[in-house]
């Protein structure tokens, strides 16, 4: 199963980056591959064995990858997404 996979949800508003969003994903996993623009498996990796370069915070708490799939979102989180980036 993937992101892509997981029924409809509530909509529920979310501080993304600093910036107040509305959303139906219902887990982290969901929110983040919106966010890339990327279909990700349960795992967090990129379903096309890809490298994806993103960091994820809840709340002021780093949220590990292998556990996005099963954080769900909850109305009111602060969510930040990193990407790495190359260059300097």
């Amino acid at each position: 199963m993937t992101a892509h996979d997981s029924p409809p949800s509530a909509e529920q508003r979310v501080l993304l980056n600093g910036e107040e969003r509305l959303t139906r994903a219902a887990s982290l996993l969901e929110l983040v591959s919106g966010y890339a623009q990327t279909p990700l498996s349960d795992d967090g990796r990129p379903a096309d064995g890809s490298a994806l370069g993103i960091a994820v915070a809840v709340d002021g708490a780093v949220a590990p990858r292998g556990r996005w799939a099963l954080t769900p979102v909850r109305d009111g989180a602060v969510v930040e997404i990193l990407t790495a980036k190359k260059g300097g």
